[in-house]
């Protein structure tokens, strides 16, 4: 784990924020030099602490109106292989994220659709055929508030 001070911490929120910030624009205001914030930062990616950029498509502007949460428990583990499930749910294109849980179901999946239609066709045709999915329970998004998480 690495030493975070004030200004690291005000560094990540405002690169949480946007990526894009320039480490003058970040010196001006944070009140330090801009060869301090560029140190600072690079420090920040050589720890791990940054891990990259992705860039951040709006889905609802590309026709993908819709967002379904998927819990999903595998009727049969010891027939199916984790990774035999993996590699084909990551193979649908509407599925955006794959997370292996602790809890009530096994997986967690983040699925767009165009509209609950599309949503439900994309289920029927493509999720439920998969190797060992039994119990489904989703969950459509009304909102979201994407947040930095804890800085500290």
């Amino acid at each position: 784990m690495i030493e975070l001070d004030d200004l690291d911490r005000k560094l990540l929120g405002a690169l949480a924020r946007d990526a894009r910030v320039s480490t003058g624009a970040l010196a001006r205001r944070y009140d330090a030099s801009q060869p301090v914030v560029w140190r600072r930062i690079k420090r920040l990616r050589e720890a791990g602490v940054l891990a990259g950029r992705k860039l951040e498509l709006d889905a609802a502007k590309l026709g993908f109106g819709v967002t379904v949460f998927l819990g999903v428990k595998l009727a049969t583990k010891g027939r199916v292989s984790l990774q035999d499930f993996e590699t084909a749910v990551s193979a649908i294109p509407e599925v955006q994220t794959v997370e292996h849980v602790l809890g009530m179901y096994d997986y967690r999946l983040r699925v767009v659709a165009r509209d609950i239609s599309d949503f439900e066709r994309v289920l029927r045709r493509r999720i439920m055929t998969l190797p060992g999915v039994g119990d489904v329970e989703a969950n459509v998004l009304l909102s979201e508030e994407k947040r930095p998480g804890p800085i500290g």
